[in-house]
């Protein structure tokens, strides 16, 4: 070839980069997950960005979906399913777990596999086990694909709400008074479980909050206001989670706040607060996603109080080494001081949910907050950090 030919030769044009936007998932929160992917994808610069969105069936298989947010929302008071998205009942998508080599591979019984091009980052959306709890986590940090949110630790703190706890209180941020029954002690005696819950009501008082140690979206949760209703507690939340957490109600007010990755580290939103619903007997599921409870943004508290409660939600943040983002949630008590309650290391993302309200409180709307994740994505090295 002629230098003549390569000096008139069209200059190629930079590729988009190219976000995976992984959902759906093994959890009991697979169809929320669907919704909040539905909200990304609608939402995400597609001038800006290539995107491939790949749905994890309840039993785990990866598939190709329809890029189609319009059929990703809740009807008729029920969620969507991955299933009902996938271009196949069988076919699957492979993540390669080789550094060198972020080509994302297609394949179905009897046909050879296709390539689907390289991905430069993962958006996951995945709520709960198998997705938030550094599980995937793990996977995308061996494929050496930048991903949005936190790391493998960080997200299994998030995800377990024993050692959550233990890492706020290392760092001196003020917990309520909790008790875990894990599965080996409930196995081996449970009568002496039994008791000590029948000991920690006694020293705390009834209601008490009966919840699995590694679910959210309030899923598996029970107020129990006497013992009668303890069997039947337990046994819903270890139909999530062998482990559960037996936590004294907080008497005051439920506030939130979000926290984001900027180029110069984390910042707090303007808080929001969560009225008591009026149909359910606390913030529940039902309440979060269908009746959708509205939340107050920004949280009708004092100067003072707002800086407070951002303050310790960026000191959550960094108490759990966590990344890109995270909605931490407190009981301001009856005398004036924040209890952090949880954080979640991929909060609620709908259009409804607090996390995205609350950064639109701020300044910061749907579509930049998602440009920013994946920008912040992009821009931290994967592996040890």
């Amino acid at each position: 070839m002629s230098t003549e030919n390569l000096s008139h030769s069209p200059e190629q044009q930079p590729r988009k980069p190219r976000v995976a936007v992984v959902f759906g998932g093994r959890s009991s929160e697979h169809g929320i997950s669907v919704v909040t992917a539905g909200a990304v994808l609608r939402a995400i610069d597609r001038t800006k960005y290539e995107v491939l969105p790949i749905g994890i069936t309840r039993d785990g298989r990866w598939a190709l979906t329809a890029d189609e947010p319009e059929r990703m929302g809740i009807t008729d008071r029920r969620t969507p399913d991955v299933d009902e998205l996938a271009e196949s009942s069988e076919g699957g998508v492979v993540l390669p777990v080789d550094p060198g080599n972020r080509e994302v591979v297609y394949s179905e019984p009897g046909s050879v596999p296709k390539a689907l091009g390289e991905v430069d980052v993962v958006f996951p959306v995945l709520h709960g086990p198998y997705g938030e709890d550094g599980t995937l986590q793990g996977l995308l940090e061996l494929s050496g694909v930048p991903y949005v949110g936190s790391g493998v630790l960080a997200s299994a703190v998030g995800q377990d709400k024993e050692y959550m706890k233990r890492v706020f209180t290392s760092f001196g941020l003020k917990v309520g008074p909790y008790l875990v029954i894990r599965p080996r002690v409930w196995e081996r005696d449970e009568s002496a479980a039994r008791r000590t819950i029948a000991d920690f009501a006694a020293e705390h008082g009834w209601p008490l909050f009966v919840k699995p140690a590694r679910a959210g979206s309030s899923i598996g949760i029970t107020k129990v206001d006497d013992p009668s209703g303890l069997d039947e507690a337990i046994a819903e939340a270890q139909r999530h989670d062998p482990k559960i957490l037996v936590e004294a109600a907080l008497t005051g007010r439920e506030i939130e706040c979000g926290v984001l990755e900027f180029e110069d580290g984390p910042r707090a939103s303007l808080p929001a607060e969560i009225p008591p619903p009026d149909a359910h007997a606390y913030y529940d599921f039902e309440a979060k996603y269908i009746d959708s409870t509205p939340g107050l943004v920004p949280a009708p508290l004092t100067d003072e109080e707002t800086a407070e409660v951002r303050r310790l939600a960026v000191a959550a943040f960094d108490a759990a080494a966590c990344e890109g983002l995270v909605r931490a949630d407190f009981f301001l008590t009856e005398d004036g001081e924040f209890v952090i309650n949880e954080i979640n290391t991929m909060p609620g993302f709908t259009p409804i949910s607090m996390y995205p309200q609350m950064w639109q409180a701020t300044g910061v709307g749907y579509a930049e907050l998602v440009d920013l994740l994946v920008s912040a994505a992009l821009r931290r090295p994967t592996g040890l950090r």
